[in-house]
């Protein structure tokens, strides 16, 4: 009877009363979907056996920051490491501690300075996974603004970095590991983007830096349509604020994650969509962006920024003082 009643004075209303309530029912059943398999995909979702992909694993960058998380966590899951970066010291002070850790892991360290001659750092890499069952391939390398600046400010140095490390050293990579990949059918390929492209509308006075990373998602998403049939799931990762030395914060917090907090997460993603957020109270941040306007936005992010470049400036000039 309470159906009945129910759907007779639903019928007794104008169309454009019923219409609008359909549409309500259908945006409620699709926000409870969106809401129910964000917390499936983000506290009950297993990772992946990531050693399926094979036995070995590449990382660049993997002294510092996430990088270095990456690197702990893919030996934790047994995973042998291909270390590639520019400081030996740095290399071999981290191959010991995972040594020490996980003794059974197998590494080899490969320095390659990715501002440098990039022909010779690509043909390093080959030659160390020649005949290696590489399955994972992290391109972690990126550099960043020493702080935040106008375009016109870019000394030629600084532009050539951002474009050569964020841009054409990650397409060499992995230029260099996909045909191994397609040979054995299987790899995975995670490439490590940034909020400052994809998330937030804008990020002024760091406007080269985030224009690389929107290349590094659009790579990406190309790659994972063309190889997706290939067994290569390809995937970029898009962290917001991680404390790490490029990011110049020192301190986790809730919405900050450690390195190793970060790279915990990521692991677990690996395999999955094409672009994720991996550490789930940034995926909250990047739900609630969507309800600010764009131009509000934009001056607040204005507004940040210059105070960065405002306090980089005076760190210069208390150093040329």
């Amino acid at each position: 009877m309470l159906l009945c009643f129910t759907m007779e004075q639903f019928n007794a209303q104008p169309i454009w009363v019923r219409l609008l309530s359909v549409l309500g029912f259908i945006c409620l059943l699709k926000f409870s979907f969106t809401l129910l398999r964000w917390v499936y995909v983000s506290f009950f979702r297993p990772g992946k056996n990531l050693k399926k992909y094979g036995s070995w694993a590449v990382v660049t960058a993997p002294t510092d920051g996430i990088g270095k998380g990456f690197t702990f966590q893919l030996a934790r899951k047994g995973l042998n490491l291909i270390l590639v970066g520019r400081n030996p010291d740095k290399l071999k002070d981290v191959s010991d501690t995972i040594r020490a850790k996980f003794g059974n892991t197998q590494i080899k360290n490969v320095v390659v300075d990715f501002s440098g001659d990039l022909s010779q750092g690509i043909q390093q890499i080959q030659e160390a996974i020649e005949g290696l069952d590489v399955g994972i391939l992290i391109n972690n390398v990126g550099v960043s603004y020493p702080y935040a600046r106008f375009f016109h400010e870019l000394d030629e140095e600084l532009l050539k970095n951002l474009v050569q490390i964020n841009i054409e050293a990650i397409t060499k990579v992995t230029q260099a590991l996909l045909p191994g990949m397609l040979k054995r059918k299987k790899g995975a390929i995670v490439n490590i983007g940034s909020g400052a492209a994809i998330i937030i509308p804008s990020d002024p006075l760091y406007a080269v830096y985030a224009a690389t990373k929107a290349y590094v998602d659009q790579f990406s998403r190309c790659l994972y349509v063309e190889y997706k049939n290939s067994g290569i799931d390809v995937q970029c990762q898009v962290p917001l604020y991680v404390a790490t030395k490029m990011a110049s914060i020192k301190k986790s917090s809730f919405f900050v994650p450690s390195t190793d907090g970060y790279a915990r997460a990521a692991v677990r993603w690996i395999g999955y969509e094409p672009r994720c957020t991996p550490y789930w109270p940034h995926s909250l941040l990047w739900g609630l962006l969507y309800f600010v306007p764009d131009s509000v936005f934009d001056y607040g992010r204005f507004s940040f920024n210059l105070k960065i470049r405002r306090r980089g400036q005076l760190k210069d000039a208390r150093k040329k003082a």
